[in-house]
């Protein structure tokens, strides 16, 4: 007798939260999102969702002392590369269809002093392996404009070449590219750890 009574006590509670259900589902409009279509896989019976993950890029690791050197080296050296190529786009820009010779070689100049003026001390610290990674990473930030062509073009042919021999007695090359999927893609990860530990835009 108890179960019957238990039974006819809770019955129409139990009808009744079934019909608000069911009116509350009536009530929610249909959402776009309701339904994601994915790429899937039958693995075993199980069907899996799909995904294609990004490309990753594998190159040999170097050993712990080169690749802190390395690191190292980035990080000294990045923020004078950034203001080098700065200063040259804006060379550039200000000389571009200028036909003023007199007038390109005096803003060149007064750019030229201004670089010595805030570099030349700091730049004269550098190791020669520090020196081949800031001219490697000025190629980077002009977008592949060497070392050498930028010299070439503010300052003529001989003091490029002049300064081409010197780096070459060093060990450098002025004309030495980047490539930041090849043989320079450790340092180009190593520039993008700088630039988000120094917040410059991507």
């Amino acid at each position: 007798m108890r179960t019957c009574y238990n039974i006819r006590f809770f019955l129409p509670l139990a009808l009744v939260f079934l019909c608000l259900n069911a009116n509350a589902q009536k009530a929610t409009p249909q959402n776009i999102y309701d339904t994601l279509l994915t790429n899937a896989v039958v693995y075993n019976g199980d069907t899996l969702e799909a995904k294609m993950l990004a490309g990753v890029y594998v190159w040999p690791r170097r050993s712990k002392p080169e690749w802190t050197r390395l690191r190292n080296a980035v990080y000294v050296t990045y923020p004078y590369a950034l203001k080098a190529a700065n200063v040259f786009n804006d060379i550039e820009n200000h000389i571009a269809n200028n036909p003023d010779k007199k007038a390109v070689t005096k803003y060149i100049n007064s750019r030229e002093k201004e670089l010595k003026k805030e570099f030349s001390d700091p730049l004269k610290n550098l190791s020669v392996y520090q020196g081949k990674v800031l001219m490697k990473l000025i190629n980077r930030q002009t977008g592949g404009t060497n070392c050498y062509e930028i010299l070439k073009e503010l300052k003529g042919g001989f003091t490029a070449r002049l300064w081409q021999t010197v780096a070459f007695f060093f060990g450098s090359d002025l004309k030495q590219p980047y490539d930041a999927y090849g043989k320079d893609a450790e340092m180009e990860s190593i520039v993008h750890e700088v630039r988000r530990m120094y917040g410059y835009p991507s």
